[in-house]
């Protein structure tokens, strides 16, 4: 457990970028380097991630702890992955830190971002070759990057996966023969705890503080498809006035800048919310909004093979896993490289990053402080 709680908290220091840069981090540490699993169960476990709510890359590194030390490795994933996040947006929020507004933080994370751009087209580009094979799954894959690109919303993103795994049950055939498997069976024990939680919550708020904002943070993450930005106006509707915009904004360009989850704005959220005991506000809100997606996901992961090897649902995966590269397509144009890539020294940099990526295999924390100084250096020319 501590080996797969020191591997996660290692890559939770330098996972910045956002989800899709985390399928990236996660695809190169335990896909290629580790081989703890292959391209296609990696591929799966993605594709569980976009049909189920919740924080996409959490679950799939949650799922990937799951699959090497069961329950308890589950745990251990995500309080290592989390935990780095979840540290800096506490101090952000203890110190009431204004250094989001200095350039020397705006110029490191620019240099972040580069990075990003690097990790993010290297995921899509090894997906890309191993899930896009022939003209139907390519034609889904440009398909999916079109709308999403033309008309960029979580509606379009989830109405493409459903119509992918719609055409690729009916006209793709699995690579390999059916094996046989167990009857899928969902896991009761957390699907009803899922269930109880989101009926029961609303009628025990109003009998604490705490109640209230477990409640809120556990709707909140219940109803969140497509990862964390999807969360922040959720987030939003919640604080209302409790907390005043500039901190609101203050903890948002946070929670995009520092690396791991997203959904660790809500870590800052929680802290401000309950001024009377702000860390377990904080540790109240994290839970709560991770939670939902973990128990769904525990309800179906255990069974997913046995669900998986079906062929009308191996032809569904297909379809969702070339959708899915069509995704990561998107996503490196809108947000990664357009928030990125200014001028013709970000294009180079990103070069740089390829070379030392791929030629060099620089490990992910030497690529960070690399970048890391790239954007300081740009930020005194």
């Amino acid at each position: 457990m501590f080996s797969i709680f020191k591997l996660f908290f290692m890559l939770g220091w330098v996972s910045f970028g956002g989800p899709a840069a985390h399928i990236g981090y996660f695809r190169q540490t335990f896909v290629e380097k580790l081989k703890w699993l292959d391209d296609h169960e990696y591929g799966q476990i993605v594709a569980l991630s976009q049909f189920l709510p919740g924080p996409g890359s959490s679950q799939v590194g949650f799922a990937l702890g799951y699959k090497r030390g069961g329950l308890a490795g589950a745990c251990a994933a995500f309080l290592g992955f989390t935990l780095p996040s979840v540290l800096i947006m506490i101090g952000l929020a203890l110190l009431a830190s204004h250094a989001t507004d200095t350039s020397t933080f705006q110029n490191v994370v620019h240099g972040l971002k580069l990075l990003a751009v690097v990790v993010v087209a290297d995921a899509a580009w090894g997906m890309y070759k191993n899930f896009c094979k022939n003209t139907l799954t390519v034609s889904l894959c440009l398909a999916t990057a079109i709308a999403l690109l033309v008309m960029p919303s979580i509606t379009m993103q989830i109405c493409v996966l459903i119509v992918a795994a719609i055409i690729g049950a009916y006209y793709l055939k699995p690579e390999t023969a059916p094996i046989t498997l167990p009857a899928f069976k969902p896991s009761y024990i957390p699907l009803i705890l899922f269930i109880a939680l989101l009926i029961g919550l609303p009628a025990l708020a109003s009998l604490s503080p705490s109640l209230t904002l477990f409640n809120d943070f556990y709707q909140a993450g219940s109803l969140v498809f497509g990862g964390g930005h999807v969360v922040l106006p959720l987030l939003q509707n919640i604080v209302g006035d409790n907390l005043s915009q500039d901190a609101f904004l203050t903890g948002y360009a946070a929670a995009q800048a520092v690396p791991g989850p997203m959904f660790t704005f809500a870590t800052y959220i929680g802290y401000e919310l309950m001024p009377f005991s702000p860390l377990i506000g904080a540790l109240i809100a994290t839970v709560a909004v991770f939670l939902p997606g973990f128990l769904l996901l525990l309800a179906v992961l255990k069974n997913w093979q046995s669900l998986a090897q079906k062929p009308r649902i191996a032809g569904a995966l297909g379809g969702v896993n070339a959708a899915v590269v069509g995704l990561l397509v998107a996503a490196l144009y809108q947000p990664v490289f357009i928030s990125a890539v200014m001028l013709p020294t970000d294009i180079a940099f990103v070069l740089v990053g390829f070379f030392l990526m791929k030629q060099l295999k620089l490990p992910i924390i030497w690529l960070v402080l690399t970048f890391m100084a790239a954007g300081f250096g740009m930020g005194l020319i």
